[in-house]
C-alpha cells in the first residue's frame, strides 16, 4: 500500500511563484517538498496553540474561577505596562 496521496491544488500567482523560487534556488528539490514543509510548520504552530491554551489560558482561566477578586482591571494592566496598551491601541486604530 502506498504511504503517500498525490493532490492536486490550486495557490494564487505569488504563492505559486514562491514555491517555485524555493525549488529553483535549491532549497528543496521539488515542489512537493515545499509544500510538505509548510504543512509541518502549520502543524507545529497548531501543536503549540494547543499547548498554549491548555497549559497557559485554561490555567488562568482556573485561577480565575478559584480568585476572581486578584484579577486585575484594565486600567491596573495599563498602568503595570507603563501606558504601552493605549500606544499599540493607536498603532492598530482602536482609539
Amino acid at each position: 500500500m502506498r504511504s503517500t496521496q498525490q493532490f492536486s491544488i490550486t495557490l494564487p500567482n505569488e504563492m505559486a511563484d514562491a514555491v517555485r523560487a524555493h525549488v529553483a534556488s535549491g532549497d528543496y528539490a521539488t515542489e512537493s517538498e515545499v509544500i510538505r514543509d509548510g504543512l509541518r510548520a502549520l502543524f507545529a504552530r497548531e501543536r503549540a496553540m494547543e499547548a498554549w491554551l491548555r497549559e497557559d489560558v485554561v490555567a488562568s482561566a482556573r485561577e480565575f474561577d478559584r480568585a476572581p477578586g486578584r484579577a486585575l482591571s484594565v486600567e491596573a494592566v495599563r498602568s503595570r505596562l507603563g501606558g504601552a496598551a493605549p500606544a499599540t491601541a493607536k498603532r492598530r486604530g482602536r482609539t
